[in-house]
């Protein structure tokens, strides 16, 4: 086997496993919940896939990075917009998931679950309209 760092099947997942906020690991040092990987037969590499709560930091720390500044600073429409991301990701299934949103747009529990139903409102109106 060549050098965990050397192998294509490496080079071409690791930007994935990294927007996961995922690990790469040794094949040998697996666990049950871990996927591994293999090319042309061989176990090249092993993925340890991230907690859902670790997960949701994850986006909104790669959220922060895509818009420049903290999710806080954003304009109130942005805001919802990274909270239609986020619903759409499935965050508002992590426990603690709404306060953890909240948190980090420096708005309450209410607001993002207001940013939710309009959007929920949208949809529902979109479809009545056949659009």
């Amino acid at each position: 086997m060549t050098a965990p760092g050397e192998h294509p099947l490496i080079a071409a997942v690791k930007p994935l496993v990294d927007a996961m906020g995922a690990e790469i690991l040794v094949p040998g040092q697996a666990a049950e919940d871990d996927v591994v990987l293999a090319w042309e037969g061989e176990d090249v590499l092993a993925v340890r896939l991230p907690q859902l709560s670790d997960s949701l930091d994850h986006i909104l720390v790669a959220m922060e990075r895509r818009h420049g500044m903290p999710l806080s600073e954003l304009d109130r429409r942005t805001k919802q917009s990274v909270v239609r991301i986020l619903e759409s990701r499935g965050a508002f299934s992590v426990r603690h998931g709404v306060e953890t949103v909240a948190g980090a747009l420096g708005v309450s529990r209410f607001t993002v679950y207001n940013y939710i139903n309009s959007q929920e409102e949208k949809r529902s109106a979109r479809q009545r309209d056949g659009s």
